[in-house]
């Protein structure tokens, strides 16, 4: 393998890079102005780096996931918080047969330490669970009056992964309960500063409102010029049954004694009906055994006739001819075609002759 010859530092090329750096190096020194003026240039020529120059520090991660069974109108829902919550992360839908502690172990497994599980019966009613995995409190709620993106179609709109502010109604400061459900959803909607799939704005609210002994969830947007809220969606309505110690189980902190789970509303709602129904039929059965009853005949009262008047008694006339027959047109005409169908018949068996 030959030799590679190396370049003399005494050749042409090395004296044309001396000559070029003794050029420069002769050159007078630049101004101040123009020192300036050159450094406006270039920052204004510069791309701006990132907004976002901080550390991402708070680590929460969200998994929401449902049991096999949900509608349509569940699966749009879960899709809605996806997308408004960043910092969240899916998984396939969990078997019904499964305990709720094996959920636990599925966080775990995707590096989540809070968790939205949407659990649905008999395909008509659909609770949701809010848990900090794997130590709790864990909250189970009833879902109720739901209101998705696709379906509103309000005129409200927000950048996709911006961070949202959260706005609590004063009376979750009032009792105990409601403090801890307060923390565990700022907890779980709040997205964390500095995530990596989030945007540096704030452009929209998360309302938890208090009513009727249900939490209100609405999401509006900010406008800018007047700070005025438009609602973008989804909505729905969360009405608390317990709230436990575990991760998805575990000792009974509280539990809403205003709560009526819903096949004890559907029962209530039939039994009215069977009431009315019941009603109805008793009417009846009064009214056939009124009618039974012999019928009390009252005197017949003398002043009842004072105001009438006898009507003019008109002639009895008799009749003695007899009155003309009625004319029967249909009988008629159907002589009339009996005798032509007759007289064609006969011409007809003359024409064979």
């Amino acid at each position: 393998m030959a030799a590679t010859k190396r370049k003399r530092r005494g050749g042409p090329a090395g004296q044309a890079k001396k000559l070029k750096r003794t050029e420069k190096d002769a050159k007078p020194p630049a101004k101040a102005s123009d020192v300036a003026e050159e450094a406006e240039g270039e920052e204004r020529d510069r791309i701006p780096g990132p907004v976002c120059k901080g550390r991402w520090k708070n680590k929460e991660r969200i998994l929401i996931f449902s049991s096999r069974g949900i509608n349509f109108r569940t699966r749009h829902l879960m899709q809605d918080l996806r997308m408004l919550m960043p910092h969240s992360k899916a998984d396939t839908k969990m078997d019904r047969k499964d305990k709720l502690f094996v959920i636990n172990e599925v966080c775990e497994m995707k590096n989540c330490n809070k968790c939205i599980y949407f659990e649905a019966k008999k395909k008509q009613d659909l609770y949701m669970w809010l848990s900090n995995s794997p130590h709790g409190p864990s909250a189970k709620f009833l879902v109720q009056n739901i209101h998705t993106l696709a379906e509103l179609k309000m005129t409200g709109n927000c950048l996709k992964g911006s961070r949202p502010l959260l706005s609590f109604d004063p009376a979750f400061d009032e009792l105990p309960h409601y403090a801890l459900l307060k923390e565990l959803l700022i907890q779980i909607f709040s997205t964390p500063r500095y995530h990596p799939k989030s945007q540096p704005f704030v452009d929209h609210v998360f309302t938890f409102s208090i009513l009727d002994n249900r939490i209100w969830f609405r999401n509006f947007q900010i406008i800018e010029e007047d700070a005025a809220l438009v609602e973008i969606g989804p909505r729905f309505v969360l009405n608390l049954i317990k709230i436990f110690q575990g991760s998805f189980g575990g000792p009974t902190l509280y539990e809403n004694p205003h709560y009526q789970s819903p096949n004890m509303h559907r029962r209530i709602i039939r039994s009215i009906t069977a009431a009315k129904y019941k009603e109805k039929q008793q009417v009846k059965d009064v009214q056939k055994l009124r009618k039974k009853e012999p019928k009390t005949i009252l005197p017949h009262d003398p002043t009842a006739d004072v105001f009438v008047t006898p009507a003019e008694e008109k002639p009895i006339e008799i009749q003695w001819v007899k009155p003309e027959p009625k004319v029967d047109l249909k009988a008629r005409k159907k002589r009339i075609y009996k005798r032509q169908r007759k007289m064609k018949q006969k011409v007809n068996s003359g024409n064979a002759k």
